[in-house]
């Protein structure tokens, strides 16, 4: 799992108007409150149950533990209220939006999340759901209006920005291949067509094991329209991290991958490194101190793999 960020607030962080909110929203009083770990928002996260033995999870954010999460409270507040009940989502009870203060508060979701590395029984178990999430959310619902070509655009210029300024520490390999790879991520943005509504953030800490086996996918602030196979070569990517599976026999053996065009799978993998390369020799932002690491933990572990992919 992804280090989590050091600065999250808690519950009994929260203005005393906002707490007020969440327990109209629940219709009782909260009377426990458990951060939880994992993921990057420096927001609150918390797992709470009321006087009259009501669970929920509520998380909250202002600008001034960082300016875009509120933005994406809200996307994730506009995109939870349209999801199906029928997707392996958790169920948005209500929302309070004050202009500054902006919390959510969720149905409790009895899980964990899946053990790094990855273990193969969790993660067949996660793909299986991927996958009929795909046929449940296809075609999207309409609040989905940014598609996967235009939210990812500029991430996937990751590799122009690196060949207009090289690191001093980038791969030889790389620094060698930079005009394969500025092609190889925009043809992966070539190939993000599609009508399914994708997560677009699919990884271990976005996952829910329940007790029962079943799988809960969480924190939708990044969806939007594209291919069915995106949120599982996501998922594969993740793997990928963290090691111990071999990442080209999941792509051929998933029925959502196993018959996309290998180029279209390395352009959007390219894509996905170029971000995180270029991503982590950015300053931390604001309340989130550990992101870059792990963005260049990911640049690490997938650069190899593309390199292969690209008969490097």
């Amino acid at each position: 799992m992804s280090s989590p960020t050091k600065t999250r607030l808690h519950w009994h962080d929260l203005p005393a108007h906002v707490r007020a909110a969440v327990e109209a929203v629940l219709g009782d009083r909260v009377v426990t409150a458990e951060s939880q770990p994992g993921g990057f928002s420096p927001g609150t996260a918390d797992r709470v149950r009321t006087a009259r033995g009501g669970r929920a999870f509520v998380k909250a954010v202002s600008p001034a533990q960082n300016d875009r999460s509120p933005a994406m409270h809200r996307a994730e507040a506009r995109i939870a209220a349209a999801l199906p009940a029928t997707a392996p989502t958790p169920r948005l009870l209500g929302s309070h939006d004050d202009g500054d203060w902006i919390a959510l508060v969720y149905a409790d979701v009895e899980g964990r999340h899946p053990v790094t590395p990855w273990d193969f029984g969790e993660l067949a178990a996660v793909l299986s759901t991927l996958e009929t999430m795909a046929a449940t959310l296809t075609p999207a619902p309409t609040v989905a209006t940014s598609t996967a070509a235009e939210s990812l655009t500029p991430d996937f210029a990751g590799w122009r920005r690196i060949a207009d300024d090289p690191p001093a520490d980038l791969d030889p390999w790389a620094r060698a291949h930079l005009s394969e790879l500025r092609a190889a991520a925009d043809h992966g943005l070539a190939a993000l067509a599609g009508d399914t509504l994708c997560h677009l953030d699919v990884r271990a800490d976005n996952l829910l094991l329940g007790p029962d086996g079943t799988v809960t996918v969480v924190d939708w602030p990044w969806a939007c329209r594209g291919p069915a196979w995106l949120d599982t070569l996501l998922t594969v990517v993740n793997v990928q991290v963290y090691g111990g599976i071999d990442p080209d026999a999941l792509l051929a053996t998933r029925p959502l991958t196993a018959h996309v065009d290998p180029a279209d799978l390395t352009g959007v993998l390219a894509g996905f490194t170029g971000f995180f390369l270029d991503a982590a020799r950015q300053p931390p932002p604001p309340g989130i101190p550990t992101v870059r690491a792990f963005q260049r933990l990911q640049a690490d572990a997938l650069l190899p793999w593309l390199a292969r992919r690209l008969g490097g």
